[in-house]
């Protein structure tokens, strides 16, 4: 039954992998090069491994669909949110946990064999596994637990996991449930633990509230195994599942919900009624690459295309399924846990998927921009989801996690997402409601009142200081334990997102809310300060920061310096321009910062903790992080496209082409910011403004493919596919020296969003010279 190393390698990866003679083990990126089919699907051309030395709990995916409620996967370190998780270079198995989301663990299982008694197994259950035995693919997650000489397979649907055990040696045949412990971010406990039948068995686990997620919160599980368990042995940690002793090969579906155990079952009953192990497999990888293939290229090196399906890859994990499929969800908005319906459609089946998520802080220049492009349902339904959140708890939310609010980062993070997905044409929602539910997060008691984390308070986000002063100080002068007082960076995202607002309520005909709006936008000139050429942190009389240092790291900007987010102006680069003395300047500045940030390769160390080492910390331009991730396409507005030509493909080379374990992102890829940044500045397509205004727009880059072919949704766009072809193209020749639109010139450096959706072909001739 087993799929063994080379049945994988047919089924799954069609020799993606390093073929059936050698071993899976990660080597040197060209080696991958090397090995793989010229004619890789998408899907075989995902490498899972990519970063994941640096994981933290929920990044690391294999045994998932596309935001799936479950993504279950090895756990080599299970202890707190960062550096947790699959870690590539810890080769111990601690266990198979089935949700690893924003502030969120579950059930965790492992295959064991051991003759001690539960209480002595806890302490001491862990099993070493090789990479040389190990095969992982998107969908899939196959190794073989050195200590008990058990191999295990891991696949799943969207809330349902599948395991396949192999036991080969003598002794037990045993499966561990771990009911309580850390894992990842969270405490979990006990909740209930019920067998029905000897092959079936439901119940729950309870995360305790963290500093981030405030109440505890519930994961139910819905467990049915294809042999039976001839024993049973359950304290309040754990429970200890004993096979029959003829029992070698096993398998177990672990369905989860945060509704109920009801809920888990009919998840199950659902996705998964029948038992076979790889036509689960099969689907899995077919759902993939249905969903990458939304985004064809060609062209380019093989380890180039791998990293790109990778990237896209990313860009479609993290942010979870949280509803059951017929629709229920669990509530968590306010003290008392709450069971609700989302909405149905003529089918009786949910009008959308509700989703937990970490902050939308940056996803403008992310997720926003891709999502509604080749994914405008997944847009629409993170739209309808943080909606529903707000009928339920009366806030529209910046990174829920189970039903909980998190006051996840700063600033109304949701509010430029939802406007530029209604902006593009996705109508899935009542505008003047979401208008109202927006609105409420820009004024006093929203969620700009809120600093990072701030649940009992309200004072955090200074808020009533930017309305009468036209800023937030730095210092705050309150009593605050919040995270992220850092009252300049906090100015320029309110100023951004009050314009994306405003550009909804123009949309509306709301003329004075609009008026008022774009007074607020224009709040970030309050904190340029002429004399130093920066944005500059302000005290509460106006007064500007002592010893201002524009390199100095988190001194009132949020993960951030003053030289990087003074280019935080997306609405207003004009503006912004004219504050600096004119585009030329602006320009010139910009470029002096790209190079100064290209020694130490455009990001603050190789990981996100390195972030605040002092050697890394002063960089002018990060795209490690969210802040300045926008820059490179800035030059576009300036009038020095041949800049943003050069510099988005320079970051490219030096940050998003790694194919190792060890380097990815070098940072936080934050689920899926950084894999959709990645994916964007690949194709050459990116919005500075993040699509939030009447006609969006999308910045030409410097495409790396020779053809990209972007699949349109005929529910929501009239044309089929939008297709970019590049003449000529190599890095050297990384500028545009003309361009077509279906076939007539273009001598613009942008394209609507109504010319991409109507369908058709931008032609690029590429050239050495800018």
């Amino acid at each position: 039954m087993r799929l063994t190393h080379c049945a994988v390698s047919a089924l799954l990866v069609s020799a993606a992998l390093a073929g059936c003679e050698k071993s899976s083990k990660v080597e040197a990126p060209v080696s991958v090069q090397q090995t793989v089919s010229e004619q890789l699907a998408p899907v075989d051309a995902v490498w899972p491994w990519l970063d994941s030395a640096n994981s933290r709990w929920f990044y690391f995916n294999s045994a998932t669909r596309p935001f799936g409620m479950v993504n279950l996967s090895p756990d080599t370190e299970i202890d707190g949110a960062w550096g947790s998780g699959y870690r590539y270079n810890t080769e111990e198995v601690k266990g198979f946990n089935h949700v690893h989301a924003w502030q969120l663990s579950g059930l965790s299982v492992l295959p064991i064999s051991q003759h001690r008694p539960l209480a002595d197994i806890e302490n001491d259950y862990f099993s070493a596994f090789s990479h040389d035995k190990e095969n992982v693919a998107a969908g899939y997650h196959s190794l073989i637990l050195e200590r008990y000489g058990i191999s295990a397979e891991l696949t799943a649907t969207t809330r349902v996991g599948f395991h396949h055990y192999e036991y080969t040696q003598a002794g037990p045949k045993q499966i561990l449930l771990d009911l309580q412990g850390q894992f990842g971010p969270s405490e979990l406990s006990k909740g209930s633990f019920t067998q029905i039948d000897d092959t079936t068995f439901s119940g729950s686990v309870i995360n305790a509230p963290t500093i981030r997620r405030p109440r505890p919160t519930p994961v139910f599980f819905y467990i049915k195994l294809n042999k039976p368990v001839a024993k049973i042995d359950v304290n309040e940690t754990a429970a200890l599942l004993t096979l029959d002793d003829s029992t070698d090969d096993v398998l177990m579906k672990v369905a989860i919900s945060y509704v109920d155990e009801d809920g888990a079952k009919q998840n199950m009953q659902s996705e998964l009624p029948g038992w076979d192990f790889n036509a689960a497999v099969a689907a899995s990888r077919d759902t993939w690459n249905e969903w990458l293939g939304k985004i064809r290229v060609e062209g380019g090196s093989e380890k180039v295309r791998r990293r790109f399906y990778t990237d896209l890859f990313h860009a479609l994990q993290g942010r979870r399924i949280i509803s059951d499929v017929d629709g229920r969800y669990s509530d968590q908005t306010s003290a008392e846990r709450q069971i609700k319906q989302l909405p149905l459609n003529a089918q009786h089946q949910p009008e959308f998927n509700h989703h937990n998520s970490d902050s939308f802080w940056g996803a403008q220049w992310t997720i926003q921009t891709l999502w509604p492009l080749a994914y405008p349902k997944v847009a629409s339904d993170f739209s309808n989801s943080m909606l529903t959140m707000a009928e339920d708890g009366g806030y529209v939310p910046r990174g829920p996690s189970g039903g909980n609010y998190t006051y996840v980062m700063t600033g109304a993070s949701s509010t430029p997402f939802i406007v530029s997905t209604y902006l593009k044409g996705i109508h899935d929602f009542d505008p003047l409601k979401a208008y109202e539910a927006l609105k409420k997060n820009h004024l006093p008691g929203g969620m700009m009142s809120h600093a990072g984390y701030e649940h009992d308070s309200a004072v955090g986000g200074g808020l009533e200081y930017y309305i009468e002063k036209g800023f937030v100080p730095y210092p705050l002068p309150v009593e605050s334990e919040a995270f992220h007082l850092d009252g300049a960076g906090q100015t320029l995202e309110y100023a951004y997102q009050d314009w994306t607002l405003g550009q909804l309520a123009i949309e509306l005909g709301l003329n004075e809310d609009a008026e008022w709006l774009k007074n607020r936008s224009l709040n970030y000139r309050n904190i340029y300060d002429t004399g130093t050429g920066f944005m500059r942190p302000k005290d509460e009389n106006g007064k500007w920061k002592a010893d201002f240092d524009p390199f100095e790291y988190r001194h009132g900007f949020v993960e951030s310096n003053a030289a990087q987010m003074t280019w935080y102006v997306p609405h207003d680069i004009a503006g912004l321009a004219d504050l600096m003395g004119g585009e030329k300047v602006a320009a010139n500045r910009l470029n002096d910062a790209f190079e100064a940030a290209e020694k130490l390769g455009f990001t603050s160390g190789t990981a996100h903790a390195q972030e605040t080492h002092e050697e890394y910390r002063r960089i002018p331009v990060n795209y490690g992080n969210q802040p300045s991730i926008q820059t490179a396409f800035i030059f576009n507005e300036l009038g020095e496209p041949g800049k943003t030509q050069y510099w988005s493909r320079e970051v490219v080379n030096q940050v998003y082409q790694n194919l190792s374990p060890e380097h990815g992102y070098n940072g936080d890829e934050d689920q899926g910011l950084m894999g959709s940044l990645a994916v964007l500045m690949k194709i050459g397509l990116f919005q500075v403004d993040g699509g939030a205004r009447q006609e969006p727009v999308y910045q030409i880059g410097s495409p790396i493919f020779d053809r990209i072919t972007i699949a349109l949704d005929e529910r929501y766009y009239s044309g089929k596919n939008f297709t970019i072809e590049t003449v000529n193209n190599s890095d050297e020749n990384r500028y545009i020296k003309s361009a077509w639109l279906n076939g007539k010139p273009l001598n613009r450096r942008f394209l609507t969003h109504g010319e991409i959706t109507r369908g058709g072909l931008l032609k690029l001739e590429m050239t050495s010279t800018p």
